[in-house]
């Protein structure tokens, strides 16, 4: 552990997205390891997520393939940018890394033609509120859950739009979900290949989230 304030600031982690970023507890596997890396002294949380909402709800200037509906609001990355500006307020930033999990939403309403060129532009937003480009992104790629495109009939659109983005951008990770929805959710009930996942899952999601941004921070 790093002990007091680094000279070159603090790694700022901003997490997130829609479920499965709002269902994860960032104290029980992903707080600990970056406070175990860096020092909490050193280390700025941000989360602010919120289940089943379409990523136009964060990228401003979002566009369906065809037509003019749905239109974007960005109200929810306006939500998230003001958790971040009171987080970082008189804060010297050393690395600043965005932590996302969304995609079911827009799987299901079918706009993985548009996916990748979106998450371009929300990363590209955020860079430009923050005054910094190049900042690090950490995607949680979606899960097995509908791989035959029954229910979500882009589930694998997104699933590759994901893994396109990240492949294409320098200092970008995604981890992968597919183990983490068997198990035991949090009411207790036994779940297999779930849209949500395990209590060990979360835990899970966690950790790689956390172990994909230290690498990206410390390369």
């Amino acid at each position: 552990m790093i002990n007091g304030c680094s000279p070159k600031g603090s790694h700022l982690f901003i997490l997130s997205g829609q479920s499965n970023m709002a269902g994860l507890d960032p104290e029980t596997s992903f707080i600990p390891r970056i406070h175990e890396q860096y020092g909490a002294e050193n280390s700025i949380i941000v989360k602010d997520a919120l289940g089943g909402q379409p990523i136009r709800r964060w990228y401003k200037d979002w566009k369906p393939a065809k037509g003019d509906e749905p239109e974007a609001t960005g109200d929810l990355y306006d939500q998230l940018m003001e958790k971040v500006r009171a987080a970082t307020e008189d804060k010297r930033l050393h690395t600043i890394t965005f932590l996302w999990m969304q995609g079911e939403r827009d799987a299901r309403e079918m706009h993985g033609e548009v996916y990748e060129e979106s998450l371009g532009g929300l990363v590209a937003q955020l860079e430009n509120d923050l005054g910094r480009k190049g900042i690090h992104v950490v995607i949680g790629r979606l899960s097995d859950f509908d791989m035959a495109n029954e229910t979500y009939p882009h589930w694998t659109r997104v699933r590759e739009a994901q893994v396109a983005f990240a492949d294409s951008r320098p200092k970008t990770e995604w981890v992968d979900t597919d183990d983490l929805n068997d198990g035991v959710n949090k009411k207790g009930d036994p779940i297999k290949n779930d849209l949500h996942y395990s209590v060990s899952g979360y835990n899970k999601f966690g950790d790689r989230l956390a172990q994909a941004a230290i690498r990206l921070a410390n390369d």
